[in-house]
């Protein structure tokens, strides 16, 4: 290929030149200039004979560029190339998933059992049918993790969306089955749905359903492997099961699943000639020096499982001076020491046995002690804090258990017992001082998780926020660099499970006070990553603790994070009564400071659930205290949530004054964060004021700083106030691409109350442009999400706009009682603003319907409220409604006042599109 494309150029380099040349010679044959030499003379004269040649060198030419431009042209595919992205999928989506673990140096020949397979998924999909479950059974020990890695990793390029793969604990020694659910959070967040997004909820039923419904979602029309290892029951893993019929599940269990389509593969122990090639490959040894009949022996003893040959080809490499008949006669008498147990066990656990007695002494301790921790994996740090010891000589004895085959090495420096060598070093540990060794080993890992955390947590909470405390034996404790935010939550997103679980064992052995303290710290992770729901657990496990010891202190705390974790949820009413429960403990205990910020939190919910009065009452009682503790961060905190309430109830003069004081000390504090939502805040309530230029000038500032500090949440809050901004002065484009872009965020966050902003604006956007039928279903939609929600100032603001589109579509009744539905509901929350809104669009509604004495009462009311909370918007539209209004009863004389007026003050605010409609109007009658 390479050298016909060098001829090729080659030709057409050469082709250029001669052509050049032929040119030359006709031009001067033509015009009867200077000569050329030699036989160049000769073309010359015969001036007809170069025209020929001319014209073959080009053709030549054109020929070998064709065939210049074919060696270089791809090959096209049968396949269309990828698409950078899936519409259909939330944005973050990954497109291709890897989480297999490493495939073993030492998996040994397994060639029916995979031909089996590879057989198996082939016939399938030729046929075009489901693929069935796969599942991979046999005793413990006996490689059936190893044989599934193995097997997807050899089928990988077969499923090319991905390869999963799950640890379901079905037989974990000292662990929990891990349930569906958690199984499903864990899948859906490996799959790139955010942890906000994951469905939650109280019920775990319709938790665990919803979840499985996205699941499959999620796998639709994809060609993915998943692996679920260890399973207990088919019920554990049936929610797990995609509902695509691409996708391969292999599953791995010590017990027989009963499922109709599954397809089963046993995985046997090893045939002796291979147990025997797999135990003169590992243990290092020259073949010829290996008594064949010793080695058969030696793996027939332990059960011909690959788990235990490998411990003894590790012993014998580790052991030079070892011969395989002295490595046999010590097996013989671990048997012997272990001949209560099974038959089926008694052969691997002794090959256990054997590989720890021969341990230094320190080494057998420490592999003891491995025994009692409850986690999946651990890292030299934790190993250090389980061993108390120093992370070096931890790093040192886990680097040598793995060389001993005791433990497995996982990526990123992690290491990870076998179940069956769990279940060893546990009845090692059990075997001793089995209460006083489980409660000193977990509370020394626990105290080197709390201390962890308060590294963490340095990242993680905000300037001047109160950081949970821990123990003074927690800062001894040596721990993982964390020098950025993100090393913190990577480290918190690791170990996650493994600081939960032992939150839980800390709680069955009555360790209550560090049940308290681990809550503590891992809420302010938990309250922006989630799952929330397993975050409500924890703080409920948490205030049980605190209530068992009576520690009210403890109480109030975890009642406090509970309740902000149930807001979250937009669970409001739990959340509304968990915070005053945790108010009154404060308040009982005489902590002024936590009452204060369990007040400000009820306030939020309150304001949320348009509780106005309660919303403002718990703000200026939560501000009081903040200032007679001198909490300058607390005091910024319940200003702005202040300035919100009066915000909400059209009292915007005290709502700038009191953002712009929570702005000064946020900025005070270098607390970017705050200084942003008070920046957003007061965009809104220069957008009510008519300060269009101020508001959007305040919202994009926001914008920025959101963006900096990587807060989508936020962003999107700023994008739907600065699209509502462009929308009242006319730019429908650009506040159409910013509502889609926060409904793109609010959606791939899970942040439902924003979702239905983003919707409802997205909603007025189409009736704008005239599409009455889908602005009909946006509000609808919006309308349905805030009554799920019980936010009553959302209901007010969407039926106020659904009735403008019934009204368009001649909906009369329908519009007049959503109108009616919106104006209770604002009348209780005091929002005057949102009043005077609902009023003039029943009055154009009722001008529409040629009643326009009815439609100018609604105008008056409108204009009264509107000028009592200076709302010029709405003062605008009021004035351009009464004119309007007597036009129609009385002539151009009577209204010009009101619309002179309303064009002044739409100009005045921006709108200039509304003010040259009426000046427009006017001058017509003029002429």
């Amino acid at each position: 290929m390479r050298l016909r494309r060098g001829i090729a150029i080659a030709g057409v380099a050469g082709g250029v030149a001669v052509t050049t040349m032929l040119v030359g010679l006709v031009t001067n044959a033509v015009s009867d200039q200077s000569r050329w030499p030699g036989w160049l003379g000769w073309l010359q004269e015969h001036a007809w004979f170069s025209f020929v040649l001319l014209g073959v060198v080009m053709a030549v030419g054109s020929a070998l560029l064709a065939m210049l431009s074919d060696t270089q042209a791809p090959t096209p595919s049968a396949d269309p190339p990828p698409r950078p992205g899936n519409e259909a999928e939330p944005p973050g989506a990954a497109l291709v998933l890897r989480s297999l673990p490493r495939d073993t140096a030492a998996f040994t020949d397994r060639t029916a059992e995979l031909a089996s397979l590879m057989r198996s998924v082939q016939v399938w999909q030729e046929s075009g049918e489901a693929l069935p479950v796969h599942v991979v059974d046999g005793m413990p020990g006996v490689g059936k993790t190893t044989f599934a890695v193995h097997a997807g990793h050899v089928l990988s390029e077969r499923f090319p969306d991905g390869q999963l793969f799950v640890n379901l604990n079905g037989h974990t020694p000292g662990q929990s089955p891990v349930q569906a659910t958690e199984a499903l959070a864990s899948l859906l967040a490996a799959t790139g749905v955010p942890t906000q997004q994951i469905p939650m909820g109280d019920d775990v039923g319709a938790v665990t359903q919803a979840r499985a419904a996205m699941w499959r979602s999620r796998l639709a029309d994809k060609k993915a492997l998943l692996i679920l290892d260890n399973a207990a029951s088919y019920r554990q893993l049936e929610p797990l099961l995609p509902g695509g019929g691409g996708c391969l599940v292999l599953v791995t269990s010590r017990k027989r699943l009963a499922a109709n389509e599954e397809v089963v593969l046993p995985v046997e122990a090893l045939l002796p000639d291979h147990a025997i090639d797999l135990f003169v490959r590992l243990s290092g040894r020259p073949t010829d020096s290996l008594d064949r009949s010793v080695v058969g022996a030696l793996v027939r003893m332990c059960g011909y499982l690959p788990l235990g040959v490998s411990l003894l080809a590790a012993k014998l490499r580790h052991h030079p001076s070892w011969s395989a008949e002295d490595l046999r006669e010590r097996l013989v008498a671990a048997r012997d020491r272990l001949g209560e147990l099974r038959a089926g066990e008694r052969a691997v656990t002794a090959t256990f046995d054997l590989s720890y007695r021969d341990l230094p002494q320190e080494r057998q301790r420490f592999f003891r002690i491995l025994g009692h921790y409850p986690g999946t994996d651990l890292d030299a740090y934790a190993g250090a804090a389980l061993g108390s010891v120093s992370v070096a000589e931890a790093r040192r004895h886990l680097d040598a258990l793995y060389d001993d085959h005791l433990i497995d090495e996982q990526p990123g420096g992690r290491y990870q017992l076998h179940d069956l060598l769990r279940d060893y070093a546990h009845g090692l540990a059990t075997g001793e001082r089995v209460s006083m060794d489980d409660v000193q080993s977990i509370t020394r890992i626990c105290t080197y998780y709390l201390a962890a955390l308060s590294d963490a947590n340095r990242h993680i909470v905000r300037t001047e926020a109160v950081a949970p405390s821990v123990p003074d034996d927690a800062l001894r404790e040596e721990t993982p660099p964390m020098e950025s935010r993100a090393a913190a939550l990577g480290w918190l997103e690791h170990e996650r499970p493994n600081i939960l679980a032992c939150i839980r064992r800390a709680n069955s052995l009555d360790l209550h006070g560090l049940v308290i303290r681990l809550a503590a710290a891992m809420a302010p992770y938990l309250r922006q990553a989630g799952p929330w729901d397993q975050a409500v657990g924890l703080h409920r496990t948490a205030a049980d603790a605190a209530r068992r010891t009576g520690d009210r202190q403890a109480l109030a705390g975890a009642l406090a994070e509970l309740g902000v974790v149930r807001r979250f949820m937009a669970d409001y009413s739990e959340a509304a009564e968990t915070l005053n429960e945790a108010v009154a403990e404060y308040e009982a205990v005489g902590d002024r400071q936590g009452k204060a910020a369990a007040l400000n939190q009820a306030g939020i919910v309150w304001y949320l659930t348009a509780d106005t009065e309660a919303a403002t009452r718990a703000q200026t009682e939560a501000l009081a205290l903040y200032r007679a503790v001198g909490d300058r961060f607390g005091q910024a905190n319940a200003l702005a949530d202040l300035g919100m309430v009066r915000r909400q109830t059209s009292q915007f003069d005290a709502s700038v004054e009191a953002q712009t004081e929570a702005l000064s000390i946020y900025r005070e504090l270098n607390d970017r964060y705050g200084e942003a939502n008070s920046l957003r805040d007061l965009g809104v309530v220069h957008c009510l004021m008519g300060e269009y230029e101020l508001a959007a000038r305040r919202h994009r500032e926001a914008l920025d700083m959101y963006r900096e500090l990587d807060d989508r949440v936020h962003q999107a809050y700023a994008l739907n106030e600065l699209g509502l901004v462009r929308r009242l002065t006319g730019d429908l484009d650009r506040a159409r691409q910013d509502h889609t872009q926060a409904l793109e965020h609010y959606t791939e966050l899970g942040d439902r109350f924003g979702r239905a902003n983003s919707v409802r604006h997205l909603g007025v956007l189409e009736r704008l442009s005239g599409n009455q039928a889908e602005a009909g279903r946006l509000l609808e939609e919006a309308l349905s999400t805030y009554r799920d929600l019980g936010s009553r100032g959302g209901e007010a603001a969407a039926l106020s706009e659904l009735g403008v589109v019934r009204g368009l579509v001649r909906d009369h009744d329908g519009a007049v009682e959503a109108f009616q539905h919106s104006l209770e509901i604002l009348h209780g929350l005091g929002d005057r603003c949102g009043e005077a809104e609902v009023r003039n669009h029943w009055g154009m509604l009722l001008r529409a319907y040629d009643d326009p004495s009815a439609g100018r009462g609604h105008f008056e009311q409108a204009l009264h409220l509107a000028r009592a909370i200076r709302c010029p918007l709405e003062e605008a539209r009021a004035l351009e409604g009464i004119g309007r209004c007597d036009w129609a009863i009385a002539g151009h004389a009577e209204a010009e006042p009101s619309l002179r007026e309303a064009s002044t003050v739409y100009r005045r605010l921006g709108v200039t599109d509304k003010a040259d409609e009426i000046e427009q109007l006017l001058a017509s009658q003029a002429r």
